[in-house]
């Protein structure tokens, strides 16, 4: 029960159920953070109430000793325990968001944010996914203000000791564990509907904008019944919330029945919001009720297991997704956000294996990162793949029932898919989540009379060149093959289970080309032999390649050149083959790679001529689209349309820049509204190219907007601004009070981002202001993001030592 009066210490009560104290003991040991103990009390059932005498605080460990003047004997109890904690301004815990009501107050909410280890922060308890209980919840709230838990609502009464408060008490939970315990007490409004199979769904939005919660609100309302049927298990509460939350450091967080979201996680306005963040939405929302299931009525053992939940939830968001809206053709999307993204990282020195043995809890923090998402996202969609959907789901099944309201490990899950599937799961996967790291598989054809014989070798693929390691880490890989005859299909599979291996492809002609990794779904990369890639570059032009395995194909060669192994000439010439690309992913994909190698060449002489390759290798596709959509167009040409005329404008395309300046001008004045799908490139074209007026004109449009979306969209391209002491400017706004405290981040990453001027700045801006960002992001994730936003784009050892030296912080401390 806490009271929550909104001001910034909090009184509660903690009354809780021991089912049994095993050994008789004088000492009850808690989890406990930035929390006052007041009193405590044991009360044996039957037996008469003991009072604890001591509080002995373990603050280093986040803990608490309460000592008794007597043994507390074997057998049930209650332990009760009246303490005072904080409301705290860190996004972690039981905390504050400040908002701004529709009249121009400034208000707060109260609100939670327990993962991984912070339920301690708002009371007493153990802390561990393991240690599961029931929940009931009451709370203490001003009369006036919308109060939401976990459960449905089953008494609200007036309080008796002030007429202008109320309690409130929500229904007993499922058994569950404490990181998804949820409290949120603020102002509201909601829209609401059920779903096929009966479950309340509502989504709360800031006063004055329920409309922007119905995008969300289809989404869910299709998502549980989806999600059921491929479970075969049913949603276990009766409702279900989706809440806006101004203030979040997370996109959003899953805690059961009531799920909390960034507000542009959750927001679409149908006449403001742009295609990406409809998408986003989608992904996000499909993302946290898969946890429903997927970690909260199914949990992992301990936090080196983080990887099941996190990297399940990353699949199967695709799959939802895909489900309630096949025109994205997300499949493809992610191999560019989430296959990629995971294989830039894993292939660093300093990478981690997926599963990871976490002791401490600021450690937990540590594994929330692309290898626990995004690479367990994808060894699960190769696994999927290798398995096959329908024992997938069989597997799925027996996990989810055998394990319901418990908590398993990785182990667990391959029992039951190997269970299902008949193959052997826990030996092949074992080489992908223990080891770190994924292979490289150079391979080579030969013809001999009607046959393709291939040789593969896998060696591990490392970003900083060839591999030199004296051990040879090997990895079981599903390698499939197709051939031009039918470039969707695999004419064979096998599972590479040695360091090199010899196939013969049987009735392969001297003129048809052979591709691995179908799809782009095994968890490599590919070095084909100089003849082997020769004959894929027409099927790259003609286009009978699939978009997939282009966008795997060259995203290959750029790492394979970023690594040392080829020269990028090679892969500059194969962007060649690009011309006729219609694919926005593939478009995407390139872009990115493109963007890598000029900030590499940013450090040279040859910046100029890389941005006029960026103007070659776009224009024409920027002249067939055009500025605005045609009749019949869909989701992936608005998307396309932004990156190609943000790529030119940036790159100072002439006819791209006269257009931008004139479609801002009217969009300023009033006179025509610029789309949501042109905003960023238009903002991102203008500041590239402009002056302090531009700068001044987009931060009166930031401080104008009235939606979350356009101030972050505005946020991101500030950097793009070039002259010093503009780029200083943006730099003290990204700090002041203007920008919420978890979109700071993506202020300065955007000035690092931005220019080679902007790069400097960007990191001796975080060196002077080091103490106040740290102490704003620690223990968390965004702290990371800073940094490595701040310092992706050097390139030279001198920088490497000063940002090593700069790492290490008074008190031995370290930011990840």
């Amino acid at each position: 029960s806490w009271h929550c009066l909104l001001p910034e210490v909090l009184p509660g009560v903690l009354s809780c159920s021991i089912q049994r104290v095993k050994h008789a003991t004088n000492q009850i040991v808690m989890n406990c953070a930035d929390i006052d103990i007041i009193t405590a009390s044991y009360a044996p059932e039957g037996d008469e109430e003991v009072h604890a005498t001591g509080f002995n605080y373990q603050n280093e460990d986040e803990k608490v000793t309460l000592s008794f003047p007597s043994t507390l004997q074997k057998g049930t109890g209650t332990l009760k325990i009246d303490f005072v904690g904080e409301l705290n301004d860190k996004m972690k815990g039981f905390y504050r968001s400040k908002y701004t009501t529709p009249t121009g107050d400034t208000r707060y909410a109260a609100v939670t944010q327990f993962e991984a280890t912070d339920a301690r922060r708002a009371f007493p308890c153990w802390d561990e996914p393991a240690i599961k209980a029931t929940f009931d919840i009451s709370l203490v709230v001003p009369k006036d203000r919308v109060a939401l838990s976990n459960m449905n609502v089953i008494d609200r009464k007036p309080y008796p000791d002030d007429e202008n408060l109320v309690e409130v008490k929500f229904a007993r939970t499922p058994i569950m564990s404490t990181y998804l315990v949820a409290f949120v007490v603020g102002e509201y409004d909601f829209v609401e509907t059920r779903s096929l199979d009966g479950v309340l769904v509502r989504v709360y939005t800031p006063v004055g904008k329920a409309e922007q919660g119905k995008f969300a609100l289809e989404v869910a309302a299709k998502t549980l019944p989806f999600y059921k049927d491929y479970f075969n298990v049913p949603y276990p509460l009766p409702k279900i919330d989706l809440i806006a939350i101004a203030d979040f450091a997370a996109g959003a967080m899953e805690n059961w029945g009531l799920v909390t979201y960034r507000e542009t996680a959750l927001l679409i306005d149908p006449k403001n919001s742009c295609s990406s963040s409809r998408q986003w939405v989608a992904l996000v929302v499909g993302h946290e009720l898969a946890h429903q299931w997927f970690g909260n009525l199914v949990t992992m053992e301990w936090w080196t297991h983080l990887w099941l939940n996190e990297g399940f939830a990353s699949w199967i968001e695709y799959l939802c997704v895909d489900h309630c809206f096949p025109e994205y053709d997300i499949w493809t999307q992610f191999v560019s956000a989430d296959y990629t993204r995971a294989q830039e990282l894993d292939a660093l020195d300093n990478s981690h294996p997926i599963e990871v043995s976490v002791g401490h809890p600021s450690e937990v923090d540590e594994i929330f990162d692309a290898i626990s998402y995004s690479k367990g996202a994808s060894v699960i969609r190769m696994l999927h793949d290798y398995i096959g959907d329908e024992d997938f789901r069989k597997g799925m099944n027996l996990y989810l029932t055998k394990f319901l309201q418990k908590n398993a490990a990785t182990e667990d899950l391959w029992e039951s898919l190997e269970k299902a599937s008949g193959k052997p799961i826990a030996a092949v996967m074992n080489t992908w989540t223990k080891q770190m790291g994924f292979p490289l598989i150079y391979v080579e054809a030969e013809q001999v009379k009607d046959d393709k014989v291939l040789k593969l070798v896998q060696k591990k693929f490392c970003a900083s060149g060839p591999y030199a390691g004296e051990d040879f880490p090997m990895w079981m890989v599903p390698i499939s093959i197709c051939t031009s005859d039918d470039p969707t299909s695999a004419k064979m599979q096998v599972l590479m289970d040695k360091p090199e291996l010899t196939l013969v492809l049987k009735d392969v002609k001297p003129d048809q080309w052979v591709k691995l990794n179908l799809g782009t779904v095994g968890f490599y990369r590919t070095q084909y032999s100089p003849d082997m890639l020769e004959s894929l570059i027409p099927a790259i032009k003609d286009l009978s390649l699939p978009p997939v395995d282009r966008l795997g194909l060259q995203n290959d060669l750029f790492s394979l050149a970023r690594a040392g192994i080829i020269s990028t000439v090679e892969v500059l010439k194969v962007m060649e083959a690009f011309v006729n690309e219609p694919n926005y992913t593939v478009w995407s994909d390139l872009s990115c790679n493109l963007e890598i190698l000029s900030t590499l060449l940013s450090h040279t002489d040859f910046y100029e001529e890389i941005q006029v390759f960026v103007k070659d290798v776009f224009s024409p596709i920027g002249e067939r689209l055009g500025w605005d959509p045609k009749p019949g167009e869909g989701h992936l040409d608005a998307l396309l349309r932004g990156l190609v005329l943000g790529k030119l404008g940036k790159a100072g395309h002439k006819a791209t820049l006269e257009e931008a300046r004139r479609r801002f001008k009217d969009h300023v004045e009033g006179k025509s509204i610029l789309s949501a799908d042109l905003r960023s490139p238009v903002y991102v074209t203008i500041l590239k190219h402009g002056d302090s007026a531009t700068l001044d004109t987009m931060l009166k449009l930031h401080k104008q907007a009235d939606m979350q979306e356009e101030k972050n969209r505005i946020e991101r391209v500030l950097g793009a601004i070039s002259q010093p002491e503009l780029i200083q400017k943006v730099l003290t706004f990204a700090l002041s009070e203007e920008v919420r405290p978890q979109d700071t981040v993506s202020v300065i990453g955007g000035v690092a981002g931005g220019s080679k001027q902007g790069r400097k700045a960007a990191w001796k801006f975080v060196r002077d202001n080091w103490e106040e960002l740290y102490n704003r992001y620690q223990g968390g994730f965004l702290i990371s993001r800073l940094i490595k936003l701040t310092v992706d784009g050097f390139a030279n050892d001198k920088m490497a030592a000063e940002v090593k030296v700069r790492n290490v912080i008074p008190g031995g401390n370290e930011p990840r």
